[in-house]
């Protein structure tokens, strides 16, 4: 079996073969999906992740991911991994709707593992770490024996109940279980988007570009007085 680390990147061709439905998959052309290799091995048939990804016919399972059409993570599955830490290459499944880690012995914090991830709906963990964001981040958080499920993502933008949560200008976004974001409104921008209009990029390259030509134009001259010194 051949396995990629995860600090490179990879570009597969998928060719199936079968119904005309399936067909639709081949020469699917997916890039730089590492997370999806990230552990060896396929998703297994019991898995979350697997059931899922069956259930609708537009989906397939590729490695340790549930993509679609064009190429999208849906599912991750890195169950069974020994991972101790996520890796850099996790925010490649934002778009997850599912995803399984229990079964590693992970050692890190996820309250902010998970920025992004607004689409996420299931997530299974080892029995001994906790849902991001905590209970009230999630509708249901289900114990057993050897995992913990944390279903139905809460919009805590709806639920926090403070209506000054963001400034004057600006709304509430979610930006993953149990985190927000502020995003000012169109036409205002900066710190507590207090200020209001667009940024010039134009002013501001114009500057930059007088002051970069100014410096070299100073440059210039300092050499030119060495030259006829020395």
């Amino acid at each position: 079996m051949s396995f990629l680390t995860p600090s490179k990147s990879f570009t597969a061709v998928i060719e199936v073969t079968g119904t005309a439905e399936s067909k639709r998959w081949c020469c699917v052309r997916i890039e730089r999906l590492v997370i999806c290799i990230q552990c060896p091995g396929s998703v297994g048939n019991w898995s979350e992740v697997a059931h899922y990804c069956k259930q609708t016919p537009e989906l397939m399972l590729h490695a340790r991911c549930c993509l679609n059409q064009n190429g999208t993570i849906l599912g991750l599955d890195l169950q069974n991994c020994s991972l101790k830490h996520l890796g850099p290459n996790f925010p490649q499944a934002h778009t997850a709707v599912i995803i399984d880690l229990h079964a590693n012995p992970l050692k890190d914090d996820l309250a902010n593992t998970f920025h992004g991830f607004i689409q996420l709906q299931t997530l299974i963990l080892p029995e001994d770490v906790n849902c991001p964001g905590g209970i009230n981040a999630w509708n249901t958080v289900t114990f057993y024996p050897n995992n913990q499920t944390c279903e139905g993502q809460r919009n805590l933008c709806n639920s926090t109940g403070d209506t000054e949560i963001c400034p004057e200008n600006g709304s509430c976004v979610p930006d993953g279980p149990g985190l927000l974001q502020c995003v000012c409104a169109d036409g205002f921008h900066g710190y507590k988007c207090m200020r209001q209009g667009s940024f010039s990029l134009l002013t501001f390259f114009g500057i930059l570009g007088s002051t970069t030509l100014f410096i070299s134009i100073l440059l210039w001259g300092t050499q030119r007085r060495k030259a006829k010194a020395s």
